[in-house]
């Protein structure tokens, strides 16, 4: 059994923070209920206690097989849709090494998946691309309180791509829950137009893909 295959890491870290990793059968099993949604390329999965990525490194592998199915003839449009499947992965963690793990195992399958496409003719720069969205949409935080580890509200950035160019707006976890709330508790014709969207806390311009990293 792998490390990452392991479902506890030692019995401190139940005893003091409950944590058990689900296993690959249990997540697949569970990923399948929502088959069509795990293999569309921009669908959205949040993991509110994403561990070590279980969870999300799975999604990640269904949505590149339908980049791969689409556009592995190319590489423009692999890396585009691969960088847009990437970006609609967001977790939360509680604990510091496992967030850093989670967007390691993130971060090296995905190089892994891209390198065996492309070969030499892969891009650095595209890499750190991925390897920034990673870091933005998997935040060290507790989804109960909102709250970073730091004290401040959990951020989630909102990735949009237009051809080579992607756009970003940040918005508070607490609001799009709100607003998640508002909507299923009535009809969009029952909500003013400020209501019926979360309010982005900042927004910034459209950049090429390869430079999203400059956002910082």
């Amino acid at each position: 059994m792998t490390t990452n295959e392991k479902q506890t890491k030692s019995k401190k870290r139940v005893r003091d923070h409950g944590e058990v990793f689900t296993a690959e059968r249990e997540v697949n099993a569970m990923l399948d209920l929502v088959k069509e949604e795990t293999e569309r390329i921009d669908s959205r999965f949040l993991e509110p206690a994403c561990g070590n990525g279980n969870f999300l490194i799975k999604i990640l592998e269904r949505k590149l097989n339908a980049v791969d199915k689409k556009y592995k003839r190319s590489q423009w449009d692999w890396e585009i849709n691969a960088l847009c499947a990437s970006s609609s992965l967001y977790g939360v963690e509680l604990l510091a090494d496992n967030v850093e793990e989670c967007r390691s195992r993130l971060f090296e399958y995905f190089k892994q998946r891209y390198k065996a496409l492309f070969k030499s003719k892969i891009s650095e720069k595209y890499l750190e691309s991925v390897r920034y969205v990673f870091r933005k949409n998997i935040v060290c935080g507790d989804a109960l309180t909102l709250l970073q580890a730091d004290g401040t509200p959990i951020i989630f950035s909102e990735w949009g791509f237009i051809k080579s160019k992607v756009t970003r707006r940040d918005f508070t976890m607490s609001n799009l829950l709100e607003s998640s709330e508002r909507q299923t508790q009535a009809t969009l014709f029952d909500l003013t137009p400020e209501e019926k969207l979360p309010v982005p806390v900042k927004q910034f311009s459209a950049v090429h893909y390869l430079e999203i990293q400059k956002y910082d």
